[in-house]
């Protein structure tokens, strides 16, 4: 992974963006979902990837010229190739780095605007299955740090977020389901570990209060409204309902197409 360019920030002018959950590499899928994106909104130009992204460079570059995306945003997530990300951003510490045609690396936390309205890209999230993994299959970036959160609240207001984790206190009923079932079992230092990640976001979150908080990692699709008007839409990863949404940024209302309207 190499460094093309750098920014510190994008003031983009797109009217509509994607905003897509999990790949986990998955090109058969992103071929399925950018090209629905191409049908279902074809002015969209730009991507926003809420993490576990990790896919071949040249395959996505040919999958997004294919069907008219210029960039893909990535917020990254827990499960990346974090050796090769963290070399690239140690160069260029507080930049979106270029790391392909179409692929932007982001770093955590990160600002910029769309058609004027302020967005906040901060990534991270623990693994829950990290004590099922070699030592090598994890790295210590994925980790949310008290320093990042507070970088990210000095910065003020925002009124969208998009995030790999999601939230303590999130309004999400399919979210909440899944943190209070613990459906895959995972072991008790790794529900510590997420909970003390999600409360760090929390504090983001609480501090920024955007209007609308996009967010991976659960595969727990989903909606939900906090009482004082904070929307969060909790994104589905490949191959789920609700992996996809079309925002507008003038109003900041969301689209979600079907999995039948993504695969046509």
């Amino acid at each position: 992974m190499k460094a093309l360019e750098t920014a510190p920030t994008f003031d983009l002018t797109d009217e509509r963006v994607a905003v897509c959950g999990d790949w986990h590499g998955n090109v058969g899928w992103v071929r399925t979902a950018v090209r629905a994106i191409r049908r279902l909104a074809p002015d969209v130009k730009t991507v926003l990837q809420a993490g576990d992204w990790w896919l071949d460079l040249a395959k996505s570059d040919q999958i997004m010229r294919a069907f008219g995306i210029e960039r893909v945003l990535t917020t990254c997530g827990n499960h990346e190739p974090w050796p090769e990300i963290t070399a690239v951003q140690n160069a260029h510490p507080g930049e979106a780095v270029r790391v392909s045609r179409s692929t932007w690396i982001l770093p955590r936390p990160f600002r910029f605007t769309v058609a004027g309205r302020p967005f906040l890209s901060f990534g991270g999230a623990t693994s829950v299955d990290r004590y099922w993994r070699p030592a090598t299959q994890w790295h210590a970036a994925e980790t949310i740090t008290d320093e990042q959160v507070r970088l990210a609240q000095i910065g003020g207001p925002a009124d969208v977020m998009i995030t790999h984790e999601t939230p303590a206190g999130t309004p999400v009923a399919a979210v909440r389901r899944v943190l209070q079932s613990n459906p895959m079992g995972f072991p008790r230092e790794s529900l510590i570990e997420s909970a003390a990640s999600r409360e760090r976001l929390a504090q983001v979150w609480d501090s920024v209060r955007p209007d609308v908080l996009l967010n991976g990692h659960m595969h727990a699709p989903g909606a939900g409204q906090t009482p004082d008007g904070r929307r969060i839409i909790s994104l589905g990863c490949d191959g789920q309902e609700g992996s996809i949404a079309i925002l507008n940024v003038a109003d900041l209302s969301a689209e979600v197409p079907s999995l039948r309207e993504i695969r046509g």
